[in-house]
């Protein structure tokens, strides 16, 4: 029996631990990276002109220059929004899609017929079968941040909490009545 009781609080307590550190483990690496990314990128040479023609629909359609500006801008700011917890719910909607067109134009392998040869991307290092682990596991990643939002040490929940609690205080004559609502 103290067992149980044991172990149920154990778990409440590594649960209500996860709603705080699991997201900002999540965001903090995740921002660092494509911060990173937007950096090298900042400080580099535009090579989109040569991949452009590899870039999925409708992203091939946008001009080198102006897909190397948004790239990189989605990059800086994503990343360091990632790490404040500002908008992540935007910020990892964006660097997925992102994450998902640098995959298709630059991490995808080229020629590939059997899954035997596609299983020969999924790896780290380019050594001419592609290398797309790394951006798979970036996805799977910024998916809970997407779906779950960013937890609670960020300035998302901060503002939420801010938001309600102004909401639940305001007098009943400044909140709108339900009837008004369902109109």
């Amino acid at each position: 029996m103290w067992l149980d009781r044991w172990t149920a609080r154990l778990l409440a307590t590594l649960d209500e631990a996860g709603r705080w550190l699991g997201p900002l483990g999540l965001r903090l690496l995740l921002g660092w990276e494509f911060l990173e990314a937007g950096l090298e990128k900042l400080h580099g040479q535009n090579w989109f002109t040569e991949i452009q023609g590899r870039f999925p629909l409708p992203f091939n359609l946008i001009p080198p220059e102006m897909s190397w500006q948004l790239a990189t801008g989605f990059e800086l700011a994503g990343g360091v929004a990632l790490m404040l917890g500002l908008g992540t719910r935007f910020f990892a909607l964006s660097l997925l899609v992102l994450t998902v067109v640098a995959t298709a134009a630059v991490h995808w392998p080229m020629d590939w017929q059997t899954l035997a040869d596609l299983r020969q991307g999924y790896a780290i290092t380019d050594d001419g079968h592609g290398n797309f682990k790394l951006p798979l596991i970036f996805m799977a990643m910024l998916l809970p941040l997407l779906l779950s939002g960013p937890g609670k040490l960020s300035i998302d929940h901060a503002v939420w909490r801010w938001w309600y609690a102004r909401r639940i205080s305001a007098p009943a004559t400044a909140r709108p009545q339900a009837s008004r609502l369902a109109r």
